[in-house]
């Protein structure tokens, strides 16, 4: 019997509800979720041996926002590798080309995606190679 190696999910958001619901979603889709609250705290658990295979974070947070964030983390070599995600409300076309300039492997817009469509996308790109 093979062992199925899941993929590793760093979930990024302020809003402990919406970190909740999508931590629960992405575990009933057979991922291993971390999660943070904030930019550093998800920059600490990196620094601390967690190696995501992908990061899904909010862009407006508290102290550094999620585009900076994936940012800093490119810059830093921090998650060499991992596929970077925008999950956020900000739909507007500032926020994205923002995200694009980065380099990001996707943008998902939480008002326009349910739970599961988010953890489906999520998937796809890491299903990109």
């Amino acid at each position: 019997m093979t062992d199925i190696i899941k993929k590793k999910v760093l979930l990024v958001d302020d809003d402990s509800f919406l970190l909740n619901m999508y931590m629960l979603k992405f575990e009933k889709s057979s991922f291993e979720v971390v999660s943070a609250s904030s930019g550093q705290e998800a920059i600490t658990k990196i620094k601390e041996g967690f190696k995501p295979d992908v990061i899904v974070c909010d862009v407006i947070m508290p102290e550094i926002d999620g585009v900076k964030l994936l940012e800093m983390i490119k810059e830093q070599h921090l998650a060499d590798g991992a596929k970077r995600v925008v999950l956020s409300n900000q739909g507007d076309g500032a926020d994205i080309e923002r995200a694009k300039k980065i380099g990001v492997d996707g943008y998902i817009v939480k008002a326009t995606s349910i739970p599961s469509e988010v953890v489906r996308l999520v998937q796809e790109i890491l299903d990109k190679k």
